[in-house]
């Protein structure tokens, strides 16, 4: 078996108190969907797990009636994966927990550093949950809310029966002007598929655009939960494919700190681009929460796909382009203070001549 098959896939859950991420777990933890899910969150007794659940104790891991099982961590998240690693009979899949306020970030960072548990486990999503009703006053009083949304690959849009269907259309602009690449799922009661939040290899780029050619788009269809079936469809998808460029959604929601910039060129000179890459990594990392995209190389038969979290950037070959396919290059950045015009000219200035 290759390692790819061997890994273990790892979700990392993130999204404000109150925003249905214990509904979301104890579901996991509940149900009977024939998979066996280990569950790592913060603090055990925060997350309010039912009690009745728990068929037996081991220091930090707690067996649940379905095969599941709940660990808590209280040091370090590195230890704690390699003890559910060593576990005979093996999970599906992990499902780590930030507390409401956590940076999504540093975890994710975990999957791609540690290189023991990098070889055991991929990263496979980060999904953030967002509470349609508060969402607005969370991004005036936080940026981790802003964060969590940024981060995302995948927004579970919870409580949307709690908002009229003007003020949903407002916050779903808001979390695609923060993060224009996220699959957004509407929902109530956290009621989302667990197929559509788990093993969905959408952080891994290259999987992503498999399951979804327009991925790095920003406007492709959404799917909803059919309960809202009767909601106003409009949601203001903008094309902005006028000048090759797209300075991301605005947000109807002021306050909002994060901004995506989408670039758009043909064909790239790998001796300016990787350069290029590296230099404005190193210079802006910090303010770039997450970049994604499609490079294509002159003279180079395979499409490249490069993605980064702050400073951390990898690429990789993706697939042949196929015939009749248009040799493009796409990057999105997502981040704070982004000069959209220097990125804009730099990147250009990495076209093959």
């Amino acid at each position: 078996m290759s390692d790819a098959q061997t890994q273990i896939p790892v979700t990392v859950l993130t999204g404000y108190l109150g925003s249905g991420k214990t509904t979301l777990l104890n579901r996991i933890l509940s149900e009977n969907h024939g998979k066996r899910y280990a569950v790592i969150v913060n603090e055990f007794g925060e997350i309010g797990i039912d009690n009745d659940l728990i068929v037996e104790s081991d220091e930090e891991i707690y067996e649940m009636n379905n095969g599941c099982v709940c660990c808590t961590v209280r040091g370090d998240l590195i230890r704690v994966v390699e003890g559910l690693m060593r576990r005979p009979g093996r999970f599906d899949a992990i499902i780590v927990e930030t507390t409401g306020l956590a940076d999504p970030v540093p975890v994710a960072q975990t999957f791609f550093m540690d290189e023991d548990v990098r070889s055991k486990t991929s990263l496979d999503a980060v999904v953030a949950l967002v509470d349609a009703k508060h969402l607005p006053l969370r991004l005036k009083d936080s940026r981790e809310a802003e964060d969590q949304i940024a981060f995302a690959d995948v927004v579970v849009l919870n409580k949307t029966d709690l908002v009229t269907p003007e003020e949903l259309r407002d916050v779903e602009a808001a979390v695609r002007a923060i993060n224009p690449a996220a699959k957004i799922h509407r929902t109530t009661r956290a009621g989302v598929k667990l197929d559509e939040v788990l093993d969905r290899g959408a952080f891994d780029l290259k999987r992503a655009l498999e399951n979804d050619p327009h991925f790095l788009d920003g406007d492709y269809d959404h799917e909803h939960d059919h309960d809202h079936d009767h909601h106003d469809h409009d949601h203001g998808h903008h094309h902005h494919h006028h000048d090759g460029h797209d300075h991301g959604a605005v947000s109807p929601i002021h306050d909002v700190t994060v901004q995506s910039v989408s670039l758009r060129g043909g064909e790239m000179d790998s001796k300016k681009f990787f350069p290029w890459i590296e230099k404005v990594t190193q210079m802006e990392g910090p303010n770039i929460l997450r970049l994604k995209g499609i490079i294509a190389f002159k003279d180079d038969p395979e499409r490249y796909v490069v993605q980064g979290v702050h400073m951390i950037v990898e690429g990789d070959h993706q697939r042949a382009w196929k015939d009749g396919e248009k040799h493009e290059s796409r990057l999105v950045f997502i981040g704070r203070e982004l000069d959209a015009e220097r990125l804009k000219k730099s990147f250009d200035a990495c076209q093959a001549a």
